[in-house]
């Protein structure tokens, strides 16, 4: 019976893990995939390696949360897999929406939900966890909001990423021991801008992995018959790995597409941000939504950018000075002129930079705000069903 069971758990656990690869290798790398930089089947191997590496290290904290801290009891196995099957269910009803997995939140409102069943929810720790996820989206945006309106237009100006045809490197046979050389077409900048593409790729695989692998990992270790860590954590890199190789294809190809049609080099910021922020809070061990963090960056630097031709004093005493400078939601994709230096704060931008596409579509950011709460709130609700109709599971 227990083998059955462990059996059922584990291919819930890579159900989870697969989907869980398929959205977070699109968020990771359909920046650079788009940009011509790295392929997909590249970007799927890096992306597996790194993600291993998040949830072996920082990731033990999240999963240490949520098989241990968020209920004053262990999870059992039973229990575990009758999570891991809301987690699926909540994954399902994402997809169905056409949005990104708060798999975290929703791992979270699973366990509540037996907490809550069972009269063992540590009410201290859920409040923390819940805090985090109120303040998370107001620092990614103000961060992304310093980051558009003071850094990103002076960068956008200096730096072009730019990938010429041909390999990037050859290997150079000319002396008896070949060696590494530049490509034909190749430059010092462009091998440096992509060299810095793809640590900044591998550093938002392994904050990935450090919020993501105990969601598929976490239901199955502790208790007697359960699995060791480090096996629960391989059986989730490896389903995570396959949903790279997959189904992130087509991710690759289309993300971003809904929320913003914005430059290489302001994704890299938003990057660079998010899983700042993500890895901090998976170091503490609070399970956080990767897309939480990325969606509200990408907001944050468009309309900081966008927000340039008015200063802080006119816009807090809405001086009426500045009604004929409007805020341009197409400011992020338009490019600086090269060789001057950006418009100081205060001044309007020139035509051609406020003609762009929209910075967002504000209906899909209301999606994705909408599967934050509705998310966790689901998975709490239907579990919490469960574990009352059937206690005996926990």
């Amino acid at each position: 019976m227990v083998e059955t069971l462990l059996a059922i758990g584990i291919v819930a656990s890579i159900f989870v893990g697969f989907n869980i690869g398929g959205s977070s290798t699109g968020i990771t790398w359909g920046p650079s995939v788009g940009a011509g930089i790295v392929k997909k089947t590249t970007a799927a191997a890096v992306m597996t390696v790194f993600v291993f590496l998040g949830g072996m290290t920082v990731g033990q904290n999240v999963m240490q949360t949520l098989s241990a801290d968020i209920i004053t009891i262990d999870l059992t196995l039973s229990a575990g897999v009758a999570v891991l099957f809301f987690i699926g269910l909540g994954i399902l009803v994402a997809n169905i929406f056409g949005v990104p997995v708060p798999t975290s939140m929703t791992t979270v409102g699973a366990i509540a939900g037996l907490g809550l069943a069972s009269g063992t929810l540590n009410y201290a720790t859920i409040a923390g966890i819940i805090s985090w996820w109120i303040v998370t989206p107001i620092i990614g945006f103000w961060i992304g909001g310093i980051i558009g309106r003071y850094i990103y237009p002076a960068v956008n100006r200096r730096v072009t990423i730019e990938k010429s045809d041909g390999p990037l490197l050859v290997l150079d046979r000319s002396d008896s021991l070949p060696k590494p050389a530049l490509g034909p077409n190749t430059t010092l900048t462009e091998l440096g801008t992509t060299a810095v593409v793809i640590v900044i790729g591998c550093y938002m695989a392994f904050s990935a992995g450090a919020s993501n692998v105990p969601n598929a990992a976490a239901p199955l270790v502790g208790g007697v018959d359960g699995l060791e860590v480090t096996t629960a954590v391989i059986i989730a890199t490896v389903a995570i790995g396959l949903g790279g190789f997959t189904i992130a294809r087509r991710t690759m190809d289309s993300v971003g597409g809904e929320l913003s049609d914005i430059p290489l080099l302001a994704a890299l910021f938003v990057m660079v941000t998010a899983s700042t922020i993500t890895t901090a809070l998976s170091y503490i061990g609070i399970p956080i939504s990767l897309v939480m963090a990325t969606v509200m960056t990408i907001v944050g630097i468009g309309w900081g950018r966008a927000t340039r031709p008015i200063t802080v004093r006119e816009a807090v005493t809405r001086d009426s000075d500045v009604e004929d400078r409007d805020i341009q939601l197409g400011a992020i994709v338009a490019e600086e002129e090269e060789g001057e230096d950006a418009r100081p704060i205060g001044e309007p931008e020139p035509e051609e930079v406020l003609q762009g596409a929209d910075l967002f579509n504000p209906r899909a950011v209301i999606k994705y705000v909408s599967m934050w709460v509705i998310g966790p709130s689901m998975s709490t609700i239907l579990a919490y069903g469960f574990f009352i109709a059937l206690p005996g599971v926990v």
